[in-house]
């Protein structure tokens, strides 16, 4: 009997052993890592496990912690806060005492008392596991939980990483124990509790302790009350459980206990915990306001294009990869080029002319010749999720999130004419530019030619009918003078000078060697057109447009931020030209409602066939500006019997439509700033300013008639503008 009482009782503690084992390793207890040596009899000494065991990465240190970015204007006003994670790293010293207090009492009592691992933490996790028969209580110090975290935040959001960084395995537990064994050592214990509460997860899109404390109670950690700190605290075991927000009930008992386990180490008194106890919760919460949708003054898309930018250019990083995760980490403070004045104006432009409900949209780009700055950017359909709502950048190509693009009708005439003025070609050219006509039997491109497979052509007007000459062609918008004109300098001068203005299709294809590009049948944004015409303001010199002006990392360091690369794309006396043929667009042509009065301005009107788009592209000597009117969707609206902003448009011009909204947007824009003028060019012939208006309705150049064209092997022409 004794026999088997003792056999019986030897078996009984191999079996409680064995219980005692298992339910330590579930439970986080790692009793192999308290005798690393020994590792090997329990199968953990893996390649990789233990070695190097005494070098310590040194982002668990300082890991890179993701921290809100903010996004400023050029006055250093903020545009916007955005993050992956919403943490603001603050140290011990901006952090109340209750709430490093409440933390430890809850989390690891013993913290100051024991190293990484905490053995009677240990022993007592056995001892109260194995009686209840399971997981009851758990052992980790608050320097593996940290540990721990250091992992997941590096995981990110890719779910595999995350998984890999909690999965429950002996090995993990021997890494997390390794490291911090090390880190007690490296950092003691002040740091360490610093770097947790700045770490951990407290619920509601909220990391580490300071941005909890905005969340929860809308007020800086440092001013946490006791029974505020003691809710916190008792959050980060379950942040969904103890969710003070939708679970108050649950809530509140745990801070009960964060209380009674603080009175119980003696840092507070009896009378505290029963006042504290006897208190409801009283959250003032605010919401998080995370990202461009929360942007001022409508610059949710100038900020999405500063992501963009970030993500894309590699003055942020060598690789995509590089730039997303310094992005995702944040705590970056980056001043744009955004010019409130401009941007305000901008939007009361838009407000007053296109509403957010109307069938079309409209979108603004305004950039500073010379600098290559964007000054404003906005448009009609606010940034977000909701009806008449949108995430996709009118003014920007597709590739900078944008969309596809929009025909650009006559304002790309000007393109035409400062190729052809860089051929040499006089600005009193004239052409018989009849009303009607074919496209030339052939068109020279770039090594090859264009031969037409029997596309034709008209004007806006039958009144219109040459001989014009270059200054009178571009105030009228005359399209069989440009079709000429091209027919005579050949493509390539064409294609050449949209690469120096930086001119790209939206769509990301390359552009189509055909003679329709003179009626601006390639699809392009407000921003490249803005840029490209702000070469004409800025005497034939482009600029690229930059947005970051300067940037800091979370350091407080200055970061590298992509410069304007400016370079010459005409002589200076083909700008003057140009801009002296678009002043008198604006004075006597197609763009007389886009008028700035007193101040100098030049710029161009365009409609493409069928009104499905509606153009005014203009500039000072100070400013250059683009503005689009049209179908924002998928789906092109004819504009034709419609109403805009509460006004009715039997057809719609550039000249009526978007020529007001780049007047009113630029006035405001220019208030108060100096008023340069033009080099005009002397001598060039304007033709019958009465022939100009006669027949003329507020100044378009649609196209009627123009019958869209295939594009085959030949490069035949696609729509004709």
């Amino acid at each position: 009997m004794a026999m088997k009482r003792s056999g019986g009782g030897a078996s009984s503690g191999a079996q409680q052993a064995a219980k005692f084992l298992g339910v330590s390793v579930l439970s986080g207890v790692l009793l192999a890592g308290l005798a690393l040596p020994a590792v090997g009899a329990f199968g953990l000494a893996a390649k990789g496990t233990v070695e190097g065991f005494d070098e310590l990465p040194a982002n668990l240190k300082t890991p890179p912690l993701s921290q809100r970015t903010i996004i400023l204007d050029s006055e250093g006003g903020e545009i916007a806060k955005v993050y992956s994670r919403d943490r603001t790293v603050v140290p011990l010293s901006r952090i109340s005492p209750y709430m490093q207090k409440a933390i430890v009492a809850i989390e690891d009592a013993r913290f100051y008392e024991h190293g990484a691992v905490d053995l009677k933490g240990v022993l007592r996790a056995l001892n109260r596991n194995a009686q209840s028969g399971g997981v009851s209580e758990g052992a980790s110090t608050l320097t593996q939980q940290y540990v721990k975290n250091v992992f997941i935040e590096e995981a990110g959001d890719d779910p595999d990483k995350v998984a890999v960084a909690t999965q429950q395995t002996i090995g993990r537990k021997v890494k997390e124990l390794k490291y911090a064994i090390q880190v007690e050592k490296e950092l003691g214990k002040q740091r360490i509790l610093a770097n947790y509460l700045n770490i951990t997860f407290f619920g509601q899109q909220a990391y580490g302790v300071e941005a909890a404390s905005q969340r929860y109670f809308s007020k800086h950690a440092k001013d946490l009350t006791l029974g505020e700190s003691a809710l916190l605290a008792g959050i980060v075991q379950s942040p969904s459980r103890f969710d003070p927000v939708n679970a108050p009930k649950e809530a509140a008992k745990r801070r009960n206990l964060v209380l009674q386990r603080m009175a119980d180490l003696k840092n507070i008194t009896p009378a505290q915990l029963a006042a504290e106890k006897a208190k409801p919760i009283k959250l003032n919460v605010s919401r998080p306001k995370s990202g461009c949708i929360t942007a001022v003054n409508g610059a949710g898309f100038f900020c999405d294009y500063v992501r963009q930018t970030f993500l894309q250019d590699p003055a942020f990083g060598k690789t995509k990869e590089a730039r997303a995760k310094r992005w995702n980490e944040g705590g970056m403070t980056i001043r744009t080029t955004l010019d409130p004045q401009t941007q305000k104006s901008v939007q009361k432009s838009i407000s007053e002319h296109v509403y957010q409900s109307d069938t079309v949209a409209t979108a603004i780009s305004i950039v500073e010749p010379g600098s290559g700055k964007v000054l404003g950017m906005g448009q009609s359909k606010p940034y977000g999720f909701g009806k008449n709502q949108t995430q996709i950048n009118l003014s920007t190509n597709f590739s900078q999130g944008g969309s596809t693009g929009f025909q650009p009708g006559s304002t790309f005439k000007p393109i035409i004419a400062a190729a052809a003025l860089e051929e040499g070609k006089s600005a009193n050219q004239s052409y018989s530019s009849p009303f009607s006509m074919s496209y030339p039997d052939e068109v020279e491109t770039c090594g090859t030619s264009w031969k037409n497979g029997g596309e034709s052509l008209t004007n806006e007007n039958k009144s219109e009918a040459g001989p014009y000459g270059m200054a009178e062609a571009t105030a009228k918008s005359v399209n069989t003078y440009f079709v000429q004109l091209l027919g005579d300098i050949g493509l390539c001068p064409v294609q050449k000078m949209t690469e120096k203005l930086g001119l790209k299709r939206a769509d990301g294809r390359k552009f189509e060697a055909v003679p329709s590009i003179a009626l601006g049948s390639q699809p392009m944004s407000p921003l490249s057109m803005a840029s490209a015409y702000a070469a004409f303001a800025n005497r034939g010199t482009y600029c690229t447009p930059v947005v970051v002006s300067s940037a800091l990392g979370p350091n407080g360091k200055p970061l590298n931020v992509p410069k304007s690369n400016c370079s010459r794309a005409m002589s200076e006396e083909t700008a003057q030209t140009i801009s002296t043929l678009l002043k008198g667009v604006v004075e006597d042509g197609t763009g007389k409602e886009a008028g700035l009065g007193g101040r100098d301005s030049a710029g161009k009107t365009g409609t493409t066939d069928g009104r499905k788009a509606a153009w005014f592209v203009g500039y000072t000597p100070n400013m250059a500006g683009a503005v689009w009117v049209g179908g924002a969707g998928e789906t092109q609206v004819s504009m034709e019997d419609i109403t805009i902003g509460g006004v009715y448009h039997a057809q719609v011009y550039g000249g009526d439509t978007p020529g007001p909204i780049w007047r009113d947007a630029m006035n405001g824009a220019l208030e108060d700033r100096s008023a340069p003028t033009f080099d005009m060019v002397p001598g060039i012939d304007t033709g019958d300013s009465d022939k100009k208006e006669k027949g003329k309705k507020g100044g378009g150049s649609g196209r009627k008639g123009n019958k869209p064209g295939k594009t085959g092997k030949n490069g035949k022409p696609g729509r004709g503008h």
